[in-house]
């Protein structure tokens, strides 16, 4: 399980070597070797050399973003990168050990936690309409407890005499620490981050979430959209093997609080991935957001297209 104590063992390296392993002796004999895949990032002279940035990139599948980071770890002018990697991957031990030898970052929700902690205390898998009832009563979207929440309380009292402050406070205390990581990548360990501004994975574009757009704003580094397309026919499965095939990424233009985004700058401090930041500067997180999701979908193939809501 993600909790505090977990990510305060995680380690963070300017260059890590497992990359460089994975690089040769995973990627290079799947991508040339055993398949044929043709990797294209166009407008890679939009990527900067000298300083660090955060990669906006669709996320339609579970290894989209190896064959990026391949691909500019053999261009040997970039920096090395870590990701944002959902909290539910941790779940298979084996799986997490790996992602944490590769130095990455864990960002688990609010709904993983309930999930988590429900599990622990019951060893089974939350039903769907129980964990909604317990996370709006968690994020105080319920105003008013009746009969219909009470299966709700009563689970709730198991995991806790005071579940929602408890689940609160650890949260927070992971946001912190999720923060903190952040920054030492961007500022100390000279790290590009890749984030998926979904969350989830899709083929088609879905809505995008804000912590990319907190991040760019709280450190004023710049966002580098990029849109991943084909990606989903070379990794076909949950194995890390691809097929062959041609991979395409599609880079933005670097979008920049001194430029684009200017509108949305915030000129005061403010608490990285914090509640309270969320509530009082949403209009200027979503509008970043906005612009970053809008970026992606210019530049990806019909295939990968949100599609329209029905009428």
């Amino acid at each position: 399980m993600i909790d505090i104590e977990h990510l305060k063992k995680i380690t963070l390296v300017p260059r890590p070597f497992v990359h460089r392993i994975l690089a040769d002796l995973l990627l290079w004999p799947n991508y040339h070797l055993f398949a044929k895949v043709d990797i294209k990032i166009e407008n890679m002279e939009r990527i900067p050399r000298d300083e660090t940035v955060i990669f906006a990139m669709n996320h339609t599948d579970r290894f989209n973003y190896w064959p990026f980071q391949y691909k500019l770890l053999r261009a040997k002018v970039f920096p090395f990168t870590t990701v944002w990697v959902k909290g539910k991957y941790y779940k298979n031990a084996l799986l997490a050990k790996g992602l944490d030898i590769n130095h990455l970052i864990p960002v688990p929700s609010m709904g993983y936690l309930i999930e988590e902690y429900y599990n622990k205390h019951f060893h089974k898998k939350i039903d769907r309409g129980l964990y909604r009832t317990i996370r709006d009563i968690v994020e105080g979207k319920i105003a008013e407890i009746g009969p219909r929440e009470s299966a709700a309380l009563d689970a709730m009292r198991v995991m806790g005499g005071n579940f929602v402050s408890f689940i609160r406070e650890q949260y927070d205390g992971i946001m912190e620490r999720v923060a903190e990581l952040s920054r030492s990548a961007l500022f100390e360990k000279k790290l590009n981050i890749i984030i998926f501004p979904e969350g989830t994975r899709s083929v088609q574009l879905s809505e995008g979430k804000t912590g990319l757009a907190q991040l760019a704003l709280h450190t004023e580094k710049k966002i580098v959209p990029v849109a991943c397309n084909n990606s989903d026919e070379v990794y076909t499965g949950s194995l890390p093997f691809a097929k062959s095939g041609c991979v395409t990424y599609r880079v933005g233009e670097p979008l920049s609080v001194h430029d684009r985004l200017k509108p949305f700058r915030i000129t005061e401090p403010f608490r990285l991935l914090s509640r309270e930041s969320q509530k009082r500067y949403r209009e200027q997180f979503d509008g970043v957001t906005k612009i970053v999701m809008e970026s992606i979908e210019a530049m990806l193939d019909d295939k990968y297209k949100p599609r329209p809501a029905p009428v």
